[in-house]
């Protein structure tokens, strides 16, 4: 007796419907493609329930006739591809022909359409996939789909939905992709006939991420600046550094106008912020990234949201460098606050022989023991620039054999506000106006407290050091290498084939980071030295974390970030600490420091090291401006 059996119709169509319709949400997305594939200008989205009692699009594309209506509830039957080569570019929303007979199979269903120029439209009932009746119809032209009662069919799949509530996120979810995707169509939603938004046709989407998220998320965004390279065209905008979120829901990436998934953009993003962004938090990002057709292929998944790149290291590449662009360009934003000039104090009131005494800080500050003098002199000077000694300082600020290096490295201007602004001597710093900022205290011998054009600023200055260290050790490493201590005894690490190869394609670079391998056999490698600040109970787990760190990012990227996080870790163990008590001329020179610094708003470890309160917030908050 045979045991292999061809399924009936309704059941066949019910299981090709699971793949496609998981829930409201999906039928939702199919639908809203395939308007917007009609080159829709418009686009209204009406839902009861969260969509599992009622889901009604309609749009105001090119509509269909009769015959359209007909077949299109046929699967496999589709207007946009013709051949098997079509699937090799494809340049549509959608194009398997499998939505509209999937979705008509699981609820009741209803189509009307009606193309521009025809007199009447048709309209074709379907109940569980099957036709009931089909007449003409009088609706505008264009296409309006209703489906009622999802899943009533299908018991066992309605009872997995969610609650009304979590299924309407999801749809609301979804249209907020549509609506990103496609600023130049206008989107209609209403829920249980309330309008959630209605948003219009735009030119700028910078408008509709304000529109859907508010005026405060949109202020958290830097635009990227448009990069073409590679075939491919980049833009969008980028959460600055320092924000971001503990999930991905908010890292947003259309390709070629399609919402999509790939691990690849997600490391191309990580490699971008690097470290603008803490370890467990995901970016905030509307990336938009246009390519080839050709060079993708979005027939991975029978949702589409997962695609795959023809080639995905240039991919990442392009993405990582965009990043890394716009970030890098809003540093002068970030910084042309500090150039305004805070107001002036006391000008003119104070006698020549006076500005010195006057300090910043209201109270009285104890110099640093001697003993922690000489110990943080020894921790700079073993991973801080060299500097010229014997520098002028203000008085109060440290001197003498044991001074912080820091201190000695500045010299300080008497300005017409008599704060003593120090000026750097050599080093990182960077020359800049007198007035460029002031200096008004530290609180909790922490946080130092500045104002300058924009406001009052709170300066972490143990995260402001780890970044000036940081970088500086950078500098170091890329131009000399890092100094490597030999083993007494060389250890031997097995790895797999797959390690294997990439270690001997990267072994220079290991070298140029201080770590010393070399083939000892089939599958295996002997570790020769180390870098000499690192400091570790067992080196050859050190070494498998770092291969298997840098085996996730691009070429570039991994260049980047050899050694970064060893020196993140080195720099943070030799930073100025929270209870270090730093003088007036000290903490002018670490602000002018990071100020002179390539991403000077976050620590390596991608904490901010500056908050800014404007003004207008603080007049805000006692209540002087609504």
């Amino acid at each position: 007796m045979a045991r292999i059996a061809l399924l009936p119709e309704e059941v066949a169509s019910q299981v090709a419907a699971g793949e496609v319709v998981e829930r409201p949400a999906s039928v939702v997305k199919e639908l809203v493609e395939n308007a917007l594939d009609a080159k829709a200008g418009r686009v209204e989205v009406a839902v009861r329930r969260g969509g599992i009692s009622l889901i009604r699009v309609n749009d105001n594309g090119c509509g269909m006739d009769r015959d359209d209506a007909l077949l299109c509830l046929e699967r496999h039957a589709t207007s946009k591809i013709r051949t098997g080569h079509d699937l090799a570019s494809i340049a549509t929303l959608g194009f398997r022909g499998e939505a509209l007979p999937s979705i008509a199979s699981v609820s009741r269903f209803r189509l009307a359409t009606r193309e521009h120029e025809a007199v009447a439209g048709t309209e074709v009932v379907v109940s569980g996939g099957r036709i009931e009746a089909v007449r003409d119809c009088g609706e505008a032209p264009g296409t309006q789909v209703e489906v009622r009662s999802l899943f009533y069919n299908l018991p066992a799949r309605r009872k997995f939905l969610r609650t009304e509530n979590t299924e309407y996120s999801h749809v609301l979810h979804q249209m907020e992709l549509m609506a990103l995707g496609h600023c130049a169509v206008g989107f209609t939603l209403v829920s249980d006939e309330r309008v959630v938004f209605q948003l219009p046709p735009s030119t700028q989407l910078l408008d509709r991420i304000r529109d859907l998220r508010g005026g405060a998320a949109a202020a958290e965004l830097l635009e990227v600046p448009v990069v073409e390279a590679e075939g491919m065209r980049i833009s969008g905008f980028l959460g600055k550094a320092g924000v971001s979120r503990s999930s991905r829901q908010q890292q947003l990436v259309f390709l070629n106008g399609r919402a999509v998934e790939n691990p690849t953009l997600n490391f191309a993003l990580r490699e971008g912020y690097h470290t603008a962004l803490m370890k467990g938090q995901y970016p905030v990002c509307f990336l938009f990234i246009d390519m080839d057709p050709a060079a993708v292929d979005v027939n991975v998944h029978p949702a589409k949201r997962e695609v795959r790149f023809r080639d995905g290291a240039v991919v990442r590449e392009v993405v990582a460098d965009a990043v890394r662009r716009a970030l890098e360009g809003d540093r002068a934003q970030w910084t042309a606050a500090f150039h305004a000039g805070a107001q002036p104090v006391g000008v003119g009131a104070t006698a020549p022989g006076e500005e010195a005494e006057r300090s910043a800080v209201p109270v009285e500050v104890p110099l640093i023991p001697v003993a922690e003098q000489v110990a943080l002199r020894k921790d700079w000077a073993r991973i801080a620039p060299s500097q010229p000694t014997g520098g002028e300082v203000g008085r109060g600020a440290v001197s003498g054999p044991g001074a912080v290096e820091l201190a000695s490295s500045v010299s300080v201007d008497s300005g017409a506000d008599g704060l003593g602004l120090a000026r750097p001597v050599g080093g990182v710093g960077v020359e800049v106006a007198a007035q460029e900022f002031r200096i008004i205290g530290v609180l909790g011998k922490l946080y130092v407290l500045m104002e300058n054009g924009d406001g009052l600023v709170l300066v972490d200055q143990h995260a402001a050091h780890e970044r000036i260290l940081f970088e500086e050790m950078r500098r170091r490493m890329e131009e000399q290498g890092v100094p490597a201590q030999r083993l007494l005894m060389p250890l031997t690490m097995q790895v797999s084939p797959r390690d294997a190869d990439w270690l001997m394609r990267h072994l220079e670079m290991l070298e140029r980071a201080g770590i010393a391998l070399e083939p000892f056999g089939s599958g295996t490698f002997k570790i020769d030295s180390l870098p000499t600040f690192v400091k570790t109970s067992d080196p050859l787990q050190l070494v498998r974390e770092i291969v298997d760190e840098l085996q996730d990012v691009g070429q570039q990227g991994a260049r980047l970030r050899l050694g970064e996080d060893m020196i993140a870790k080195t720099v943070c163990r030799h930073a100025v600490k929270a209870n270090d008590v730093l003088q007036h001329p000290e903490l002018v020179r670490l602000v002018r420091d990071l100020l002179a610094c390539e991403l000077p708003y976050c620590c390596p470890h991608g904490r901010p090291t500056m908050i800014q309160m404007s003004y207008g917030e603080l007049e805000r908050k006692f209540g002087r401006k609504a």
